[in-house]
């Protein structure tokens, strides 16, 4: 009986994913690493894990991202963009009601399934682990407490947005991580209208 002896498999680095090819490929290998890090959280999520979940070889994901903490944060910022395109809206406006807007905004994510799942990994993974902590507190201070403090004239206005950062994403923990009653299951306007003028105290109260 004969039959095609088939090609030996190649080995080594694999080739480069053409032009056209390679938005789909980065966003394929970012929404695996988010499955990943949701799944697994970030000490346990490998280079190999992610590329495997991909359909890629781990060499591709090296080449797109670089090491595993890079992809995480890669990860991070796409999952944080709606936070990101947010902050714009929020900011906009007189500074005697960004309490509210900044209220509104990050329970509005939270409380959007679509979003809501990414910031899940994200904070998992940032409470189990200090690189990914790192890159979490990075990512926020960067593109969110600095361009608010930067809208305030106190002396103290980062230590306030950091105050006021603390409330919000203690709330978000409670009610969407560890999901404690009755917090877990209140109506998300009920809540709006108690935290935004803590928010608001933290910012601009004298």
């Amino acid at each position: 009986m004969t039959g095609t002896t088939p090609a030996p498999r190649r080995r080594g680095r694999p080739p480069r994913a053409g032009a056209a090819d390679a938005p789909a490929t980065r966003d394929r290998i970012l929404s695996a690493a988010r499955e990943e890090f949701s799944e697994r959280g970030y000490e346990k999520t490998s280079v190999r894990g992610i590329a495997k979940a991909a359909g890629v070889d781990p060499a591709l994901v090296h080449h797109y991202f670089g090491t595993k903490e890079q992809v995480f944060e890669a990860a991070v910022e796409v999952a944080l963009a709606p936070v990101f395109t947010s902050r714009d809206s929020a900011l906009e406006g007189p500074l005697d009601d960004i309490g509210e807007r900044l209220t509104r905004m990050i329970l509005g994510l939270w409380e959007n399934p679509v979003t809501r799942a990414p910031l899940l990994a994200i904070v998992r993974s940032a409470v189990n682990n200090e690189a990914a902590a790192t890159v979490f507190r990075r990512l926020i201070t960067s593109q969110l407490m600095r361009r608010v403090a930067a809208r305030m004239e106190s002396r103290d206005a980062e230590l306030r947005v950091e105050l006021a950062a603390a409330q919000l994403v203690g709330i978000a923990m409670i009610r969407y991580v560890i999901k404690a009653e009755p917090l877990a299951s209140a109506d998300v306007e009920q809540i709006i209208a108690r935290v935004a003028p803590v928010v608001q105290g933290h910012l601009t109260n004298p």
